[in-house]
């Protein structure tokens, strides 16, 4: 069990979601996103539905929203129609005083009341679409922040071996970038489908009301359309998926030499580093320009076809307005229309393939919510709790394994008394690391007991068990804050004197006020503004501060130089007098010191007793010891 501030696989975003464009949602104005690589979800249905639930809530305001988007739409859908009837009568002025006339005028009382009726239509169908967007950022920010509550609260409830099997970059990535990706189909994408489908329909109702014959015209090209996109996106849609890949390669290249840059200059490798991002940042410029240019070429194509549409509607129109049979206005409108009716359609394919990509994250975020989650607490009320605890630790017959089939501890037993110091050591994989995880019920035991002052600790919350534990371990973990915050973390209410007694017993003293800003120094993300030495220094502090009554220190001094590791000794022999301690493959003086050495193999312990009884014995641990002897020297005992 080791603390970290994390694995370098956190969630590095390596473009737009799938199924956007490069300009956002719908990318290039409803058309770049349209090859865009799509995540597909194994349950569609099933996933829509649950997401479909967290909106039960807010059903009033999305029925709002989709009323406000009705009127929304079908008041500007409603302008060209009268901007129509305003043509109309300035035509009919116009040829009124061509034919010679006299008593033809234009009539300006009416056009001018028409002007006020289109401003009208224009402001109320602003307004609407106003409301809608106000209620419908309420609505995706209220759902996803309730998404976001449960998968905080199931984070804190999955067991250690959830996190252990997985990446943090993989975990973080369901927590923050599926959840973004829901919350922005919810924000954008939403309403611009609901609006695409209402101007569809309102386009196709006004435009029958105008010349059915027309209306046909036009939706004859909706065949040559869709194969012109389809033709698009099918060929695009491979070199945007090449295109994310060589992106994420990119990506980790540069985050790996950067993370690196020491050893890459101490090994003279900058010209292969940058020799091999040439080469992928190559590759990636390939990708990405036949990407862009594939689906670039969408909106052109659809131009084409559109262009195609109003030669024959102009034509036919034009006649049909010498007939008589339809005015001028009307064309005019049909035209606007004509042009409102392709846009609609692309964006709701668009639309589509966005939404496969959102129910794909929201299933990542299920998945994550019914992970098994760790054995229930006691109860509230009658859970035991320990007012004065001693530290007396006992394993009786505990049996586990990281799988049922595989027992990696079988029948242990231990008997821990108050103030004694155990010493565990045995070589990698032998258990040292997983009985810790026990003692803190990280992992639950498969079988047998493990109890702390005669109180099984399934009886305790986990909170009050493990806040009778100190750790100092090998991999430090300090936070983005200053070093007074860092130390006084494992314990709330503490004053400053205590926080610098806490280093001076740790002797972190006298560095810390060697810095400019002294306690108020602001450690970086990865407190690399501090040697190892001086980090492992401050969680030792953090450790005494809290003053547990139970010790567990891995390696706690390996990171310290020789000097600093006899003062810190000192400091630890002080903190562990009256304190239970587990001490896993620490330095050889401790293990010597130690009241009881454990020694074990392969889940099991093979031999315990004192250092002089184990030498005696002339067994592994004697094996062990006289290994680190080297040239009269002697050499920390190491797991």
């Amino acid at each position: 069990m080791s603390e970290q501030r994390g694995n370098g696989n956190g969630p590095a975003r390596t473009g737009p979601p799938p199924g956007r464009g490069p300009m956002g949602p719908g990318g290039m104005g409803g058309m770049g996103g349209m090859g865009m690589p799509v995540q597909k979800a194994k349950n569609f249905k099933g996933t829509l539905r649950r997401l479909a639930g967290y909106l039960k809530p807010q059903r009033m305001k999305l029925l709002a929203v989709l009323v406000t988007a009705i009127l929304s739409t079908a008041f500007s859908i409603y302008s060209p129609k009268v901007l129509g009837q305003a043509t109309t009568k300035l035509f009919a002025g116009m040829m009124g005083r061509i034919n010679g006339d006299p008593n033809a005028n234009f009539d300006l009382p009416g056009i001018w009341k028409i002007v006020v009726f289109l401003a009208s239509l224009y402001v109320v169908s602003s307004v609407f679409s106003y409301i809608q967007q106000f209620l419908m950022a309420g609505v995706a920010q209220k759902t996803v922040y309730g998404m976001r509550n449960e998968v905080n609260e199931k984070l804190g409830k999955l067991p250690l071996k959830y996190y252990d099997s997985r990446t943090h970059g993989e975990i973080l990535s369901r927590a923050v970038n599926d959840v973004d990706n829901i919350s922005n189909t919810l924000q954008q994408s939403l309403t611009q489908l609901i609006t695409s489908v209402i101007t569809i329909l309102g386009v196709i109702v006004m435009m029958l009301t105008i010349s059915p014959w027309l209306t046909l015209i036009l939706l004859l090209t909706l065949p040559l359309s869709m194969v012109v996109i389809r033709g698009a996106a099918k060929r695009s849609q491979k070199h945007f998926k090449t295109q994310q890949m060589e992106l994420g390669m990119l990506n980790g290249h540069v985050e790996e030499m950067y993370s690196g840059h020491k050893i890459v200059k101490a090994y003279g490798q900058e010209e292969i580093s940058v020799e091999k991002f040439d080469k992928i940042n190559e590759r990636l410029y390939e990708a990405g320009w036949r990407a862009q240019f594939v689906s670039g070429n969408i909106m052109p194509l659809m131009n084409m076809v559109s262009n195609i549409g109003y030669m024959f509607i102009s034509v036919v129109g034009g006649i049909m307005v010498t007939r008589g049979s339809i005015s001028i206005g009307n064309i005019q409108a049909f035209i606007q229309y004509a042009r409102q009716f392709s846009m609609p359609l692309v964006q709701t394919a668009n639309i589509a393939n966005i939404i496969q990509s959102t129910i794909a994250s929201a299933e990542r975020v299920f998945e994550l919510l019914d992970e098994e989650e760790e054995v229930p607490d006691a109860a509230e009320g009658s859970d035991a709790k320990l007012a004065s605890p001693k530290g007396d630790v006992a394993l009786k017959g505990v049996n586990f394994g990281y799988k049922e089939d595989a027992m990696l501890i079988e029948n242990m037993d231990i008997d821990v008394r108050s103030g004694q110091t155990v010493a565990i050591v045995g070589p990698t994989g032998a258990g040292k690391t997983t009985l810790v995880n026990l003692l803190m019920r990280f992992y639950e035991v498969n079988g047998g007991s493990i109890t702390v002052d005669g109180v099984d600790i399934t009886r305790m919350q986990r909170g009050h068990l493990r806040s009778l534990f100190g750790m100092v371990l090998q991999d430090t973990w300090l936070f983005n804050g200053t070093i007074r915050d860092n130390i006084a973390y494992g314990r709330l209410g503490v004053t400053e004197e205590e926080i610098v007694e806490a280093a001076r017993a740790a002797h972190a003293d006298h560095f810390i006020r060697t810095l400019p800003e002294g306690y108020d120094t602001v450690l970086n993300e990865e407190a690399s503004n501090l040697s190892q030495g001086q980090r492992q220094l401050l969680t030792i502090a953090r450790a005494i501060l809290a003053d547990p009554a139970i010790l567990i220190l891995d390696e706690a001094t390996s990171s310290v130089d020789t000097r600093t590791e006899v003062h810190i000794q000192k400091a630890m022999n002080q903190l562990m007098q009256g304190r239970t301690s587990f001490v896993i493959a620490h330095r050889l003086s401790t293990i010597r010191d130690a009241d009881l050495i454990l020694v074990m193999n392969h889940g099991s312990i093979i031999e315990k007793g004192t250092h002089n009884e184990l030498l005696a014995q002339g067994g592994f641990y004697a094996d062990l010891y006289n290994s680190q002897f080297v040239g009269g020297g002697m050499k920390q005992i190491v797991s």
